[in-house]
């Protein structure tokens, strides 16, 4: 990050003590070398593609110097030493949680549990009997050095072998590999490039866990330079022999922009292909069955958002064909006609945004406007009853045990994730041990459901989460956190670090903004494509209303986003300065004119546009906010963060923005980027890497707002 010069530092300091504005960084020299480029007819200058380079040595100096920079400023934030301890003690020894998966006889779960850095799969008999636990991997035995992740797993049907995906430092460049569940036995086979951040990847056993189906990327020369993280395809391999041998299966007809999932019915007599047409939400699928004859299930133009197979030979289809908040139709395996699909659960007032068929319950899953809940029918759409949840509360994980009995998750903000077991048959759900414990209390606080209004009068729900009594004053220091795009909707989480915000007398509000699948397909296509600008006007509407209602004032108000909400925050910082006073903004994209031309960016085409489509580029580059950077406007404290592997969004978009900030602004306010070189796209970092990134985005908070000392901390 920027590297402040000793005399800097002390005349900084020295304008603290006394009370005036401190001076202005001595931010590293990034030199203008113009390229200019031509869409659609528009010159359009970049004064900094040099910093796209990363193998460039003087690139490689700058990001040092800016490492440099930003560690000189927040290791001297009176606030970092007390605020590294508050979080070793949230993310402590009391702490331990869980991702439940798969059933398989036994339940397989990923298990997180300090001192150890890196996660767990185990299996339990039941969810209620913690005693039977089983490690499968320890990622802590495996790689000592804290630097490897799991990307995903799938255990065989018998639940004998699991598949596990692994990568390295973040990257998401995944492997496979095959693991014996009773010992933890690794077998030989090595199964390369099954997943990476572009699309991902997927695996589905046969039926005798001889061998599994696949996503796979590119090997060797099979395509030109630049395509070999595209054209996802789907191969068969068979235990015991080498990768190299692999049989390929189906792919060579999708798009370049191809992400593939995959499902295998319960008799293993049918693989069911998911194919997304990049991130914008149009999806396809096939169907493989007996003999291995494909049929079309549905095309990207059908609406079909998501498939299920029944236990009674059926395909439960997701549509939202004339339906944007979703409804359920079926289809034989035998014959999957869309044209004589059965519509057996219709369009309501929640968006639905999974099915799980049981044996005779048809478990659906709902969002409305952020908080979920469990609709149960029965297989034939009579709706029977409703899943106990709490009012604000995120529904997750939900798992098909035995017969009609599921396994689901339940958390809210201020309680923390939780599995209860539902069975039809029983009165009510049952709360499991399978709990995530963390010695943190919200008893004290409250979630308030608001709204702001945006520009076009459309209502922007909020979630306001405070200390109960919490006075509306403006003086309370309040962090404001969107996304706002690809149909992923903000929902109802359990926070360790709220704890150290709440305790210093913030305030956090999660917005609903359009661009997210909170109430529909209407509602993602609001902020996407050239209605980009809708995203941006909500959460603008929503900073807006909360110094209005005194929850906060200007001076108090930070803003968070990451990824799609890292262009939320170039966005909303260029658009309205004067109305933040702290910024922070990770992995996130600011060249809208280039993005597409970086790896992961052709994915994002189908959500952002082009810039070679002229109505696309007017709309890319009326807010584009690399472009919308002014010389000598006074632009809120900013820390930007960013991870040397990450492969979704090109850190070069973080070096640039860093960079045209820093040369444009008129306050004296940091303009701090701080680049991670163990972790990608927010994935992959150990526990102290997590701790230590968070303690920097805390410290730069409370220092930019402010904020005191709780009582009792010597800081």
């Amino acid at each position: 990050m920027f590297r402040m010069r000793t005399i800097a530092v002390l005349a900084a300091a020295a304008a603290l003590i006394s009370g005036c504005t401190p001076s202005r960084p001595a931010y590293p020299p990034a030199a203008k070398q113009p390229v200019t480029d031509v869409y659609n007819g528009t010159s359009v200058v970049d004064d900094y593609r040099w910093l796209e380079n990363r193998n460039d040595p003087a690139v490689t100096s700058w990001v040092a110097a800016q490492n440099s920079l930003t560690r000189s400023i927040l290791d001297k934030t009176a606030s970092r030493a007390a605020i590294a301890s508050k979080l070793k003690q949230l993310y402590g020894q009391n702490s331990v949680s869980y991702d439940a998966g798969f059933f398989r006889g036994k339940l397989f779960v990923i298990k997180y549990q300090p001192p150890k850095e890196q996660p767990l799969l185990v299996t339990f008999d039941s969810p209620n009997d913690l005693s039977s636990e089983h490690t499968v991997l320890d990622l802590n035995v495996l790689d000592t050095t804290g630097t490897t992740s799991i990307d995903f797993y799938v255990p065989s049907r018998d639940g004998k072998l699991v598949a596990v995906s692994l990568s390295k430092g973040g990257s998401e460049d995944g492997t496979a590999s095959v693991f014996e569940t009773s010992t933890g036995r690794k077998l030989s086979d090595v199964v390369p490039r099954v997943n990476f951040p572009t699309a991902s990847g997927s695996i589905a056993w046969n039926r005798d866990a001889s061998g599994f189906y696949y996503t796979r990327y590119p090997q060797g020369n099979e395509r030109p330079a630049g395509d070999e993280n595209f054209y996802q395809q789907v191969y068969f391999h068979k235990l015991g022999t080498p990768a190299s041998r692999d049989r390929y299966v189906t792919g060579k007809d999708f798009p370049r922009i191809a992400e593939i999932s995959l499902a295998m019915s319960e008799d293993s007599k049918y693989l069911l292909v998911k194919v997304a047409n990049g991130d914008g939400g149009e999806f396809a699928f096939s169907l493989m069955g007996p003999g291995e004859r494909w049929t079309r299930v549905a095309d990207f133009s059908d609406g079909i958002s998501n498939a299920s197979f029944g236990r009674d030979a059926t395909l439960y289809l997701l549509s939202k064909k004339d339906a944007p908040r979703g409804m359920i139709k079926t289809v034989p395996l035998a014959g999957p006609d869309l044209k004589s699909a059965k519509t057996i659960v219709t369009e309501s007032d929640a968006v639905i945004t999974a099915i799980l068929p049981g044996a005779d319950r048809l478990y659906v899953l709902d969002l409305v406007g952020g908080p979920s809940r469990v609709r149960v029918f029965d297989m034939n759409g009579m709706f029977r009853a409703m899943l106990p949840t709490a009012p604000v509360a995120t529904v997750g994980g939900i798992i098909p045990l035995r017969g009609d009995t599921v396994l689901y998750g339940v958390e809210t903000y201020l309680e923390n994730f939780a599995y209860f077991t539902y069975d039809p048959k029983a009165n009510g759900a049952v709360r499991t041990r399978l709990v995530n414990s963390s010695g943190i209390s919200y008893a004290d606080c409250e979630v308030i459901r608001d709204s702001a209004t945006s520009k076009d009068g459309t209502k922007i729900p909020m979630n306001i989460f405070r200390r109960t009594g919490t006075a509306s004053d403006g003086k309370s220091p309040l962090l404001l956190y969107g996304y706002g795009g690809f149909d992923i909707s903000e929902v109802p989480q359990f926070s360790r670090t709220n704890r150290l915000w709440i305790d210093h007398g913030g305030i956090y509000v999660d917005a609903n903004l359009r661009g997210g699948g909170e109430f529909g397909e209407t509602w993602h296509d609001a902020g996407k494509l050239t209605k980009k600008q809708n995203v941006f006007d909500d959460f603008i509407a929503c900073a807006e209303y909360l110094i209005a209602k005194k929850y906060t004032s200007a001076e108090k108000l930070a803003i968070e986003g990451g990824s799609n909400g890292g262009l939320l925050m170039g966005a909303a910082l260029t658009q309205r300065p004067e109305l933040f006073r702290a910024v922070v903004s990770r992995v996130g994209l600011y060249d809208m004119l280039r993005f597409e031309l970086f790896p992961n960016g052709a994915f994002n085409v189908t959500e952002f546009g082009s810039a070679k489509d002229p109505d696309q580029f007017k709309a890319l580059f009326a807010y584009s906010p690399y472009h919308h950077v002014v010389d000598g406007v006074k632009y809120p404290a900013v820390l930007m963060l960013t991870g040397d592997n990450d492969g979704r969004v090109d850190p070069a978009n973080s070096r640039k923005m860093t960079a045209r900030l820093q040369a444009a602004t008129g306050s004296a306010f940091p303009v701090l980027l701080r680049t991670s070189s163990v972790s990608g796209h927010g994935f992959g970092s150990s526990l102290d890497d997590m701790i230590a990134q968070e303690t920097d985005v805390y410290a730069f908070l409370f220092d930019q707002l402010k904020i005191p000392p709780a009582a009792g901390e010597g800081y």
